[in-house]
């Protein structure tokens, strides 16, 4: 496994952690319609290493005019497939867009079950590099979440690339994306719907989650900052419950985020070693997170490598 594919393989293991922490949803596929034609359905709060596990995304729909966007298809085609199901459900609309909020396995892996709709696949300009690169470790670790047998071919990358900021009309409905530098990843992206008011954030918001770093430490805190005064009326995080209140939303990731920057550069200052940091650095945020045994060492351990030469 080369370099690149080492630090993907680290960053889906960053989401995995024990079951018997997570809090798991009834079974079955929800959707709430949290504005007029804006639909999302809720990620299960499960490590990436149990059944369950290609459902823990927040994802969704949004309805316009003229036609629909997707927003994160879900970690497998069967994910996906129930999320194009939903879609015909509620609306005869074609389905014009297909977007991705980041490279991440449990948002990207349903794409291809849009293929039939030839809809436009949207990302960051960065995503196209992402998921090059991670391809060929997507299709190893994660075939049976693919059709049989699995091949690179079903991993669908954009088409349409977003360097700084792209609109896109659905009829009557415009959607604002924006691609943020890195920070969960080097590919984040946000979606902003003018018309209801709705803040899809992917991964660089958590909600009782453990926000798990594969970007920049010190660039998400950043994006955060900049973030907090976006004006929205809900918040649709890429795992955790919906919101209404941006700046409350994220308060509790940026206090996280916040102590793992101050614990490790105390730890880096007095030359203590990661291993014997990851006992204190942020200990007294673990309370108010899930999955915490698995994910935090592992940010400690990222924000070491970040922080160690500054």
């Amino acid at each position: 496994m080369g370099a690149a594919e080492s630090r993907i393989a680290c960053a889906i293991w960053l989401l995995a952690g024990s079951p018997a922490l997570a809090a798991q949803p009834p079974d079955g596929f929800n959707l709430n319609e949290v504005k007029p034609g804006v639909f999302v359905h809720l990620g299960r709060q499960l490590p990436l290493d149990v059944p369950g596990h290609d459902d823990i995304a927040n994802i969704g729909f949004i309805a316009g005019g003229k036609c629909v966007a997707i927003i994160d298809s879900g970690g497998s085609l069967t994910i996906g497939r129930e999320l194009r199901a939903a879609v015909g459900r509620h609306t005869s609309l074609p389905i014009c867009y297909v977007i991705n909020t980041h490279v991440h396995v449990d948002h990207v892996l349903g794409n291809a079950a849009f293929s039939e709709d030839r809809p436009s696949y949207v990302g960051s300009a960065a995503l196209v590099d992402a998921i090059r690169r991670s391809r060929s470790l997507f299709v190893r670790e994660y075939a049976g979440d693919l059709d049989s047998p699995a091949g690179e071919d079903q991993v669908i990358g954009p088409d349409r690339v977003v360097a700084h900021t792209l609109t896109l009309d659905l009829g009557g409905r415009r959607l604002v994306l924006r691609a943020w530098p890195t920070a969960h990843t080097d590919c984040d992206l946000t979606i902003y719907d003018e018309k209801a008011q709705v803040l899809w954030t992917g991964d660089l918001l958590f909600r009782d989650r453990l926000p798990a770093l594969d970007g920049s430490l010190e660039g998400w805190l950043s994006v955060l900052d900049e973030m907090m005064h976006m004006k929205a009326q809900v918040i649709v995080p890429g795992h955790g419950p919906v919101a209404h209140d941006l700046a409350a939303a994220i308060a509790p990731e940026r206090r996280y985020l916040t102590a793992l920057k101050d614990g490790v550069r105390a730890g880096i200052a007095r030359l203590e070693p990661m291993q014997e940091a990851i006992e204190w650095v942020a200990a007294g945020e673990q309370p108010h997170w899930l999955l915490w045994a698995t994910v935090h060492p592992r940010n400690v351990a990222r924000a070491y490598e970040e922080l160690e030469w500054r």
